[in-house]
């Protein structure tokens, strides 16, 4: 692990920079790279940005999504990671040969907040990992000790990021400082009306949505006397649907708010056999959930991916979920 002072000098003497997201982006990691881009080119560097696939429109409400490439740029000197410090969650990039390649011969920073994952990646990387609801945050005090502009683009996606991971200020692992940076980021400009009206605009449903809403919630199931609520999602419906809004989003929250639930998860599968889920809880206990397949992520929300029979998942999870849930009670 690096602290600030690391990370700055990484930064300062790089001129070219790429900004890495995972292959599931989400409100966080878009807004880390955004502002992350916005600062560094304050500093006069070459910045690009890369997700190795395309913004999902339910995300496009924080401006500068349209920036983000889909191809890496191989000639930059510095690769900075953000919000993940997973292969599994990088995969897309490492099975590029040219870009795994470049992971290996370049400097590459990883900036997380996910204090509860152990890192597990192939390839040599300075971690800056700090105890923050969100990268944004990590980032913002990163700025704030290196003496960097932020502009008001960045604070925006800063703080979009922020509101993003902590679903409005309003989880449980919200704290002072987190009230902090966001009133800090106010006095830049940013303005929390604005991202949350952007925001609805972006996650309004079509009839078609809302009707296959209505079909997802008649599938879910229930096991452990009701405290693990359950939806599998197959690919075709992936593909049907998710142009237009995540699935797994379309269902969580009201699956978790079921009287008696717990824990809510929902699986997608895919044709080469890989299978992902989504896991949000009541109680501090999703990153727990996701360890167990090998995932990670916050103590309330949380997720994994593997190449595993669905049936077989499934009974694992019902297993590790029960276990789980014993141990903390």
């Amino acid at each position: 692990m690096i602290d600030f002072k690391k990370a700055k000098e990484l930064i300062e003497k790089s001129e070219r920079i790429s900004i890495v997201q995972a292959e599931n982006p989400d409100g966080d990691s878009l807004g880390s790279s955004i502002a992350l881009e916005n600062v560094l080119q304050d500093l006069e560097k070459k910045v690009s940005m890369y997700c190795p696939v395309e913004i999902p429109k339910y995300m496009r409400y924080i401006s500068g999504w349209d920036r983000v490439e889909t191809e890496l740029d191989t000639k930059s000197d510095l690769i900075i990671i953000v919000d993940t410090m997973s292969d599994v969650l990088l995969s897309k990039v490492l099975d590029n040969p040219a870009y795994r390649n470049l992971l290996s011969q370049r400097e590459v920073l990883v900036i997380d907040h996910h204090i509860s994952v152990d890192p597990d990646l192939s390839f040599e990387a300075n971690i800056l990992l700090r105890d923050s609801v969100s990268a944004t945050q990590v980032i913002y005090d990163l700025c704030e000790f290196s003496g960097w502009n932020i502009n008001l683009e960045a604070a925006n996606s800063m703080l979009a990021g922020l509101l993003s991971d902590t679903l409005g200020l309003s989880t449980q692992n919200v704290n002072s400082d987190s009230y902090m940076t966001a009133a800090k980021l106010t006095k830049l400009g940013a303005k929390t009306f604005e991202i949350e009206e952007a925001r609805r605009e972006f996650m309004k449903k079509s009839p078609e949505i809302l009707e296959y809403k209505g079909r997802l919630i008649e599938r879910i199931e229930y096991y452990l006397d009701g405290k693990l609520a359950l939806i599998n999602i197959p690919f075709e419906e992936i593909e049907a649907y998710s142009d237009q809004y995540n699935p797994s989003v379309l269902v969580l929250d009201e699956m978790r708010f079921v009287i008696g639930v717990e824990i809510a998860v929902a699986i997608k599968t895919y044709p080469d056999g890989k299978l992902t889920g989504k896991i949000r809880s009541n109680s501090p206990i999703s990153s727990d959930l996701a360890k167990y397949f090998g995932g990670g992520g916050h103590k309330f929300a949380a997720g994994f991916r593997v190449y595993e029979n669905k049936d077989k998942i499934i009974e694992e999870l019902i297993y590790a979920t029960d276990k789980i849930i014993k141990e903390k009670s």
